[in-house]
């Protein structure tokens, strides 16, 4: 029997504390494969050359996402980070708690041919994710898409983002 990544999460998802908790699925193998499959399926014959995955689910997520797809992954890292050699650098729009993040990527990370997927675990405002898709801009190129595993973002905010994939909706999951 095949076992959908929208099950996988729904089984495994919990609220601890009023906080997310999905480690249970990275935990698990069998469910992380799935869930990571399933993040990259529409993005599979796009021409990605490589994915990007903020700090620090973020890098989780993103570095299997790589591997699934055959690509190269690249470290998108928030302000406190050890990070050497030059560095392109953006601000955030304020999340969903009010507060901006200064992200990094290494300015030798891509090349102007390469085609990003952004893999995140969750996107509520879009902040990080347009700061992101400014960065993979700024070295010239191209965003083509961002993977999420929940989507809690309004519509009008999707529009601004383009291309994006998730594996469940935020009212999808179990309440607290």
């Amino acid at each position: 029997m095949t076992v959908s990544a929208r099950d996988v999460l729904l089984e495994k998802f919990r609220w601890i504390g009023g906080h997310a908790d999905m480690w249970p699925v990275f935990r698990d193998g069998d469910a992380f494969k799935v869930v990571v499959r399933a993040l990259v399926a529409p993005f599979r014959d796009t021409g990605v050359t490589a994915v990007c995955g903020i700090e620090s689910r973020g890098f989780l997520l993103g570095g299997a996402a790589a591997m699934e797809l055959g690509v190269g992954f690249v470290a998108v890292r928030k302000a406190a980070g050890m990070f050497p050699g030059e560095k392109l650098v953006r601000e955030t729009e304020p999340d969903y708690r009010g507060f901006r993040h200064s992200l990094r990527i290494q300015r030798s990370s891509l090349e102007p041919a390469d085609r990003v997927l952004l893999v995140d675990d969750w996107i509520e405002t879009g902040s990080q994710a347009l700061a992101v898709r400014e960065l993979v801009e700024a070295a010239g190129a191209k965003l083509t898409g961002c993977a999420v595993v929940v989507n809690q973002m309004r519509a009008d905010s999707t529009r601004k983002l383009g291309s994006l994939h998730s594996l469940v909706l935020s009212e999808d999951l179990p309440d607290a």
